[in-house]
């Protein structure tokens, strides 16, 4: 065979390269993009009533004794009936009576499985250390509009975050203590964010709609203008820093509108003497409301790594203790992960428990943007690392498996048949 004439070996050889650049991006666009996941199905099995709780327990800003990540290393992997047990939940009314439902699990061997620890040799605090890294969202043009709008106060402290039109998704421990639901619990309520103020609807006036003012920026930009400083600041090597709380603008501040909680749901797992190690793993729990609010929700995701993402960063928003009256947003990478939990670096407060963790990625087959959340801030717990009582200080999420996807969307729609795909 005689050699390939040049005019023939060129465009083969662009063609090539070509597809490799191609490929390439098409390997970058899917680390952008949310997975699609087949989920289990979590169906009712069946529910009995249940005596009246005490609403005795009082509230802990912080949790202590938390199995963290090495500590569940060394634990068994439950068994298909411990799932099952683990899944099973409360039910508790607001006029007081209470139900408890046992569950079956479908499908569990079709979900991929989650990736074990990645862990880093670093770990952090979760108290405010050197400069605060948390943004007051206190300008009502802001804090009321989408994604900071899903943020949501409970009435008992807590914060959580809107996952339908009715359904409210916040930490376990924020109504219930493990043996108990909280005193006040009676009293339950959620507070949404107020867009207007009873002055000036419609008007130039506080709370009026008026005409956006030439330069000013769109709601949704904070979040890419507060990652655009941070990573000012860190070019800058600290020299000149302000302090990010002081960057916060201060217009108007929020107020709330207060809604009825009709029921709430707890899984068996967060009770004390039934997970054995693993209460941390169960830190959630569903409100659902009186009342729906117009407001937009953010829907559930699962994904099986956010330390693999290229940007690996978490977001959420909340209603810090420190900062009364007023949403908190912040930002910040993961130290370390299991399928269950999330360690990170994010600064809160007590009352930023039960606010909604989410990332933004593309969703599939479009170029456009979608936050979802993927786990529950936790909030400040005393980890017992290697299981000998010695404890540590850690900023906890719960993740959302896709076994928590399937309860929640379960709790949610009261339907298991579509909760079938994330």
């Amino acid at each position: 065979m005689g050699p390939i004439p040049l005019c023939v070996l060129l465009p083969v050889t662009v063609l090539a390269v070509v597809a490799a650049v191609a490929a390439e991006g098409n390997a970058v666009d899917d680390e952008y993009t949310w997975p699609q996941w087949k989920m289990p199905l979590v169906r009712k099995r069946r529910t009995v009533p249940l005596s009246a709780p005490k609403f005795s327990a009082h509230f802990q800003s912080e949790l202590s004794g938390t199995c963290g990540i090495e500590c569940q290393d060394r634990l068994p992997s439950p068994s298909l009936d411990d799932l099952e047990q683990l899944l099973s939940y409360e039910t508790v009314y607001e006029n007081g009576t209470r139900t408890y439902t046992s569950v079956s699990v479908q499908g569990l061997s079709e979900v991929t499985a989650f990736s074990r620890n990645i862990s880093s040799n670093s770990r952090h605090k979760r108290e405010v250390y050197g400069t605060d890294t948390r943004f007051t969202i206190s300008d009502k043009q802001y804090s009321t509009k989408y994604p900071f709008s899903t943020s949501v106060k409970i009435s008992t402290g807590c914060s959580g975050v809107l996952v339908s039109h009715k359904h409210v998704l916040t930490a376990a421990h924020c109504i219930h203590d493990g043996k108990d639901y909280l005193e006040g619990f009676d009293k339950l309520r959620v507070g949404i964010l107020k867009d207007k103020s009873r002055r000036g609807k419609g008007g130039k006036g506080r709370g009026g709609r008026g005409r956006r003012r030439k330069g000013e920026k769109g709601k949704e930009d904070v979040e890419e203008r507060e990652e655009n400083n941070e990573k000012g600041d860190r070019k800058g090597k600290g020299k000149g820093r302000k302090n990010r709380s002081r960057r916060s603008v201060e217009p108007e501040k929020p107020s709330f509108k207060w809604t009825k909680v009709k029921k709430t749901q707890v899984p068996k797992g967060w009770f004390k003497g039934v997970s054995d190690g693993l209460a941390a793993d169960y830190d959630y729990a569903i409100l659902e409301l009186k009342k729906s609010p117009k407001v937009k929700h953010m829907d559930l995701g699962v994904i099986p790594s956010v330390k693999k993402l290229p940007a690996g960063r978490i977001h959420f928003s909340g209603f810090d203790d420190d900062r009364p009256g007023n949403l908190v947003y912040r930002f910040c990478s993961v130290s370390e992960e299991s399928k269950d939990l999330l360690y990170q670096y994010c600064d809160a407060k007590p009352g930023s428990s039960g606010s909604g963790v989410y990332i933004r990625l593309k969703e599939p087959g479009k170029k456009k943007w979608k936050r979802k959340i993927i786990g529950v801030f936790s909030g400040h717990q005393w980890v017992d690392v290697d299981g000998n009582g010695m404890q540590q200080d850690y900023n906890v999420a719960v993740r959302i498996t896709p076994l928590k996807y399937a309860q929640i969307c379960y709790w949610v729609h009261g339907d298991s048949s579509e909760c079938q795909l994330a």
